[in-house]
C-alpha cells in the first residue's frame, strides 16, 4: 500500500532546484487511490490518481502489468466570447509492464520517460505549438 503521504520535488522552472509538493491521500477505490495536494479545494482540483490492473494469463506468456500515474489541475483560461471558465489540465503517465522485465531495466526505461518530460527543447514545441 502506498503511504497516505506522497512529497515530491518539483524543479518547477526545470533550473535544478525543487520545490517539495505533498499530495495527501483523499479516497481509495479498488485499483485506483487518489491524493489531493495542498492546494487542492472543493472548487479548483489538484489531483494525482495512481492506477493498476494486474496481469492475465495468456497461452504461455505470463502477462503484463499495467500502471498508471494522472495529474488533475483546475486551471481558469480565456473563452472564445472573452470570459472565462474553469478547465482542468490532464498528464497521464503510463507503464505497460511484462513479468520478468527486470527491476534495474524498468528503471532505465523510467528514466527515459523523465529526461524526455524534461527536455524543455522537444516538449515546449510539442505540448505549446504541437510541433512533431
Amino acid at each position: 500500500m502506498q503511504s497516505d503521504i506522497i512529497v515530491l520535488p518539483v524543479d518547477l522552472l526545470n533550473s535544478g532546484v525543487t520545490t517539495n509538493l505533498t499530495f495527501q491521500k483523499f479516497d481509495a477505490y479498488q485499483n485506483r487511490s487518489s491524493y489531493i495536494s495542498t492546494f487542492h479545494t472543493p472548487d479548483s482540483r489538484d489531483n494525482l490518481t495512481l492506477f493498476r490492473t494486474f496481469p492475465k494469463v495468456s497461452g504461455n506468456f505470463k502477462g503484463t502489468r499495467k500502471t498508471a500515474v494522472k495529474f488533475t489541475k483546475d486551471y481558469t483560461v480565456a473563452t472564445v466570447d472573452g470570459k472565462t471558465t474553469v478547465s482542468p489540465l490532464i498528464i497521464e503517465v503510463s507503464f505497460s509492464i511484462p513479468l520478468g522485465i527486470s527491476v534495474a531495466d524498468q528503471l532505465v526505461c523510467r528514466q527515459r520517460a523523465i529526461a524526455l518530460l524534461d527536455n524543455d527543447a522537444v516538449m515546449v514545441p510539442l505540448n505549446d505549438l504541437q510541433i512533431l
